[in-house]
């Protein structure tokens, strides 16, 4: 990055990051102290780098142990999830097997590990079909739960409405289903979703999986070619005991392809808690 176009670019931006203290403490103090002193500032450099970028990024941090949620300006604006939303596809079959509701059959969960390990589409197309329900609606349904309150399917891109790969959402609920996935799910399923984000496959290895290893970041990469141009998207979490929740939505507006978004996504990751 050019440190003169930086230091602009944070002077210009800093107004517009904005802290928000929430809900309580999730758990006792765990570490990684230092780096949450910091995450005001380092939000307001990592959306000053994202400035500079191709596109417009929107960033989330939620720190789960003071509850506190750290939020750049574009934070509650929609963008295409993109794969991201494979994991509130894998929390929701997880919550209706608990409850008895479903039963998945070893095929089912060999298609959920291919979803989160290595984002497979045709495995979630086979869970979508199955479990959607008959109009579809099921799973956009139970995602409210999960805070994805501004989640709005799109129309008009395939015969059936609404579909998995077109949605919008924004950063913050996003941030808020990583939350539900490491607060609210059953601690064995937890345990699996944290495991399945940790080991996503060497093409998912970017985003917050950019973070080093002594983090053991986890997350769930979503990338595609929308109308209106690519969408590079990281979701996940990083810190002892998960610590910090992060979302990252990069759309870059026709302004840039998918290796730009890639570097600017994995940057801001790095910025924020590398």
């Amino acid at each position: 990055m050019i440190r003169t176009a930086l230091a602009a670019a944070l002077s210009a931006v800093a107004a517009s990051v904005v802290a928000v203290t929430g809900a309580p403490a999730h758990a006792a103090p765990l570490g990684d102290t230092a780096r949450a002193v910091e995450l005001p500032g380092r939000l307001t450099a990592a959306d000053a780098y994202a400035a500079t970028r191709p596109g417009h990024t929107g960033i989330v941090v939620i720190d789960r142990v003071t509850g506190a949620t750290y939020a750049d300006r574009n934070a509650d604006t929609p963008v295409w999830t993109a794969s991201t939303i494979k994991l509130a596809i894998a929390t929701d079959l997880l919550n209706r097997v608990r409850s008895g509701a479903i039963t998945l059959s070893p095929a089912n969960r060999a298609d959920m590990h291919a979803m989160l390990n290595s984002s497979d589409d045709e495995a979630t197309d086979r869970l979508w079909f199955a479990f959607a329900g008959p109009d579809h609606q099921t799973f956009n349904r139970d995602f409210r739960a999960f805070g994805m309150t501004s989640l709005a399917p799109q129309r008009g891109f395939t015969e059936f409405y609404p579909y998995w790969g077109f949605q919008k959402d924004t950063p913050r609920d996003l941030a808020r289903l990583v939350d539900y996935v490491l607060t609210r799910t059953a601690p064995a399923d937890r345990a699996y979703l944290i495991g399945e984000m940790r080991g996503v496959a060497p093409d998912q290895q970017w985003g917050i999986k950019s973070l080093p290893a002594n983090l053991a970041p986890g997350n769930k990469n979503g990338w595609s070619d929308e109308q209106g141009g690519s969408v590079m998207n990281s979701i996940g979490f990083a810190g002892d005991n998960q610590r910090f929740v992060v979302a990252i939505m990069n759309n870059l507006a026709g302004q840039g392809g998918q290796a730009q978004g890639k570097v600017t996504v994995s940057q801001v990751a790095r910025d924020l808690l590398g």
